[in-house]
């Protein structure tokens, strides 16, 4: 890799050539279920194999309280945290409300809720309150989707940055600890041997985690807070709690 591909466009470019190839090989290789990698955090074949393992890991025994993203790949680890007693927090798609995230806690819901049901995107939306950051716990445990990953823990999502700010935003609201784990489920075929580019803002993963392997990664730095030069006009005027949170901001 040259100088002008570790510029902020070249590693742009170099993230959405590795999002192709990958997305193309789980649809090559039928590993992606239903069809149609292409734009999504790959909902991959194994996903059940992978959380399984993710629950042998000791930081998912001691964790009490799991940040997930909301993509149907992570689906069955948020089943089983719910099954477990665990508390999960699953962010709103797109962070479209000012409250950020959904709490999924099985000690509070009734006895009808299905669990396999409460831990869907539209489930949560249903039968779930909304948290604001004020009214969230420390996290344990996040568990985030990735479309490739690389062993030292670099990975890229489907190119929103929605992962990115919503560890971000746990982090500048001291939500996540020293001792936060992070883990990374997904099919085999979505881990490369070549180093992914990353910038200052990504976080890296400590564990990744598919059908047939549990991979450590090496020790990285905790997630930082948002980069606030980074963050652009189009994103505080969709992402309502980045209105609320920004420095400086009026009301």
């Amino acid at each position: 890799m040259t100088d002008s591909d570790l510029t902020p466009n070249g590693v742009a470019s170099a993230k959405r050539q590795l999002r192709d190839r990958i997305w193309a090989l789980l649809d090559e290789h039928g590993a992606v279920q239903p069809p149609g990698a292409a734009g999504h955090i790959p909902s991959f074949v194994g996903a059940d194999r992978a959380a399984e393992r993710s629950a042998e890991l000791p930081a998912w025994a001691s964790a009490q309280v799991v940040k997930s993203n909301p993509d149907r790949a992570q689906l069955p680890v948020r089943v089983r945290a719910l099954r477990e007693g665990k508390a999960v927090y699953m962010a709103v798609p797109r962070l479209e409300t000012v409250q950020p995230f959904f709490r999924l806690d099985p000690r509070t819901f009734g006895d009808g809720v299905d669990l396999d049901v409460v831990a869907t995107g539209a489930g949560a939306a249903r039968l779930a309150p909304r948290a604001s950051l004020d009214q969230m716990q420390p996290v344990d445990l996040i568990v985030c989707g990735s479309v490739a990953v690389d062993r030292r823990g670099v990975r890229i999502g489907k190119g929103a940055g929605y992962s990115d700010i919503e560890v971000a935003l746990l982090a500048d609201a001291g939500l996540v600890h020293p001792e936060t784990i992070i883990v990374t489920t997904v099919h085999d075929l979505q881990v490369v041997d070549e180093p992914i580019p990353d910038s200052p803002h990504d976080f890296r993963v400590d564990f990744i985690v598919t059908p047939t392997q549990v991979i450590p990664c090496p020790p990285s730095p905790a997630p930082g807070g948002i980069d606030w030069g980074l963050v652009t006009d189009e994103q505080i005027g969709a992402i309502p709690v980045l209105r609320t949170v920004r420095p400086g901001r009026r009301g």
